[in-house]
């Protein structure tokens, strides 16, 4: 009973294996009932096709994109949360190897951070927005020791050995067996149950059968029927002694699931934070594309008018070609901030996509950003502990630190198992029985045959006697083995209690540095927020001082040359208030990440990103306009 048990635990925990991308990554074993475990699962092959909201969101050769749009599209195709949603699968297959008794293989998933945004500057006078490259911590995820004690195999093994011999002895005298070559021929049929339990103890049942026929008169019975059946147990006193010993693995294999479905969440905030990043950017680059083309109008503008002057004989002609030059810069910031918007539309439909931009449909499509970036008049005030504390229960990291230490102490608890002495106790427990068929052979002169008859009989009746214990054997002991060095142990329980230290000190450094980082985003966010400010009323500035400086110009009270100088202070001021709007959004976003509300505050359900499928519909898009006649 306890094996079908076992078998269908190992069977069920197939089942149990998580979805991902809308299908099953591991599907059960097919074939007849009884034999489906020895045939192996189904394990999915991988989906590189886009989901169907990315050709919802094409027409006429533009991809529409809201934020929300572009957030579903990375929960749907983007590479790394794909990759990242085999970690949780990993880490149950091996939660089903430690119930089986197994070593752990270990899950290795780390935290992708997202692209960078193109690191062309905006402008000829400005810097580029800011982009936003969260910090990840790699190499978390459930890998623990195998050192310790051996945890004892809890899956129930049957062997079975069929066997027949034939065996020549010469004999020097007939004495023995009435012949000098004695041939004796044997059938063995054995059949062995071998259990392993948490308490670090091991069962063997075994039921073993032989049957001989010799090529001799003496033996009273002939052939001869021989079996036992044998119960032996072994359960260790000291070391490997406990159900917390020996169930540490599956803890350890339950802590590092744990782990993986927080990395899977870290890798889903990381992706999602970089989205948002590269779409603010975007806006960000087509807004100073608008205002790289106004200043080339504007260039263009005082050009044809300045030619006009000196065709008319009002201005000099250095006019023209100071003008003139005014125009290629422009055309050189036109350029520029347009293979901005080219580069970062590359970036972003790479990570909306599974095939990048291979699909000549997505690679030729402009992306129309349907959002804009709106700083609030007002910033809402929360006090800086309360968004410390607000990060301390929502990063995935802390918790994922505190796993990995309790898969530490579950090491070290097999490592201190494994320095105490070996004491076990050993119990045997057989009921033997013998049958056989009276020797038809004819018998040497003067033998006299008086067997028992209550042997005569086949098979049943050696089996008779078993089942009825009419020939028990019963044997207990105590073996002790004491190591008079283990250097080995010692050397594994100290290394480990070091590596335990050294991880709760990083767990330390780790909650000091997310206080560290809430702290910084508060203040980049004021600073933005400032800087903003200050753009907006610097380019209000600019825009008068340019329409005094051409009005006194118009007038002859200035230089063409003082003209363009204002242009390109205004040129600059618009370019620094795209920019300031940019770091602000992006500060924002930081902000959201570090203390680990990006999810909430971008109604992310993690359900549906652990499916690859999200249930809110596409932005409507846009009417088309009518073509001209």
């Amino acid at each position: 009973m306890k094996c079908c048990q076992s078998l269908l635990a190992v069977f069920c925990g197939f089942l149990t294996l998580l979805p991902a991308s809308g299908a099953e990554m591991i599907t059960a074993s097919r074939g007849l009932p009884g034999t489906r475990k020895y045939n192996p699962p189904g394990v999915a092959p991988i989906d590189l096709s886009n989901s169907n909201r990315l050709e919802q969101l094409l027409r006429a050769g533009n991809l529409y994109l809201s934020l929300q749009d572009a957030i579903a599209l990375a929960l749907e195709n983007n590479l790394d949360i794909a990759i990242s949603r085999y970690g949780p699968v990993e880490a149950q297959t091996d939660l089903l190897r430690s119930q089986g008794g197994g070593a752990l293989r270990g899950v290795t998933q780390t935290v992708t951070p997202g692209p960078a945004s193109a690191g062309l500057s905006l402008n000829a006078f400005g810097s580029g927005g800011g982009t936003f490259v969260p910090s990840t911590s790699t190499g978390v995820n459930g890998v623990v020791s195998q050192l310790g004690t051996l945890i004892p195999n809890f899956d129930p093994q049957l062997t079975g050995f069929v066997g027949w011999g034939h065996n020549t002895s010469p004999q020097s005298t007939p004495f023995l067996y009435g012949t000098t070559s004695l041939v004796t021929t044997q059938t063995t049929t054995n059949l062995t149950l071998t259990q392993g339990f948490p308490t670090g103890g091991t069962a063997t049942l075994s039921f073993q059968n032989q049957r001989a026929n010799l090529n001799s008169g003496r033996p009273d019975l002939n052939p001869l029927l021989t079996s036992s059946l044998a119960l032996t147990i072994s359960q260790p006193l000291l070391s490997g002694f406990g159900f917390a010993v020996n169930r540490r693995g599956i803890h350890q294999a339950q802590n590092s699931l744990r782990v993986q479905d927080l990395v899977f969440k870290q890798q889903v905030m990381t992706t999602v934070a970089s989205v948002i990043s590269l779409y603010w950017n975007l806006v960000s680059f087509n807004e100073q594309v608008k205002v790289a083309q106004e200043a080339l109008s504007a260039s263009q503008k005082l050009y044809e008018d300045n030619k006009k002057q000196v065709e008319i004989g009002t201005l000099a002609r250095i006019s023209i070609v100071q003008a003139e030059a005014e125009v290629a810069s422009r055309e050189q910031d036109l350029t520029v901030a347009q293979t901005n918007v080219l580069q970062q539309e590359t970036i972003l439909k790479n990570v909306l996509s599974k095939n990048g931009v291979a699909s000549p449909s997505i690679a030729d499509a402009h992306i129309v950003t349907l959002d804009r970036i709106r700083v609030p008049e007002v910033e809402p005030i929360q006090p800086v502990q309360d968004l410390v504390t607000k990060a301390m229960q929502e990063r995935p990291e802390l918790p994922q630190d505190r796993l990995n230490i309790e898969n530490a102490r579950l090491s070290i608890l097999g490592d201190r198992s494994n320095m105490l002495p070996q004491l076990s106790a050993v119990a045997n427990l057989a009921n033997n029985g013998q049958a056989g068929l009276l020797n038809g052979l004819p018998p040497l002169s003067g033998n006299v045959r008086a067997p028992d008859p209550y042997f005569f009989g086949g098979y049943w009746n050696d089996l008779r006697q078993i089942f009825s214990r009419n020939f028990p054997n019963y044997t207990f002991g105590v073996q002790l083995n004491i190591p008079l060095r283990d250097r080995a142990a010692t050397a594994d329980y100290e290394r480990d209690t070091l590596n335990l230290r050294q991880s709760q000190l990083a767990l330390q450094a780790q909650e000091n540095q997310i206080r560290v980082d809430v702290v910084n985003s508060v203040i980049g966010l004021q600073q933005a927020r400032a800087r903003y400010q200050a753009a907006v009323k610097n380019q209000v500035l600019e825009q008068e001082t340019l329409d005094a400086e051409q009005k006194k110009y118009a007038l002859g009270a200035s230089t063409i040359y003082n003209v363009i100088l204002i242009q390109r202070d205004l040129l600059t001021a618009e370019g620094n208030e795209v920019t300031a709007e940019s770091s602000y959004i992006n500060a924002r976003n930081n902000l959201d990440f570090v203390t680990g509300e990006i999810l909430d505050v971008n109604h992310i359900n993690i359900g549906e990103a652990v499916r690859g499928q999200v249930s809110t519909p596409p932005s409507p898009l846009p009417p088309l306009k009518p073509e001209k006649q």
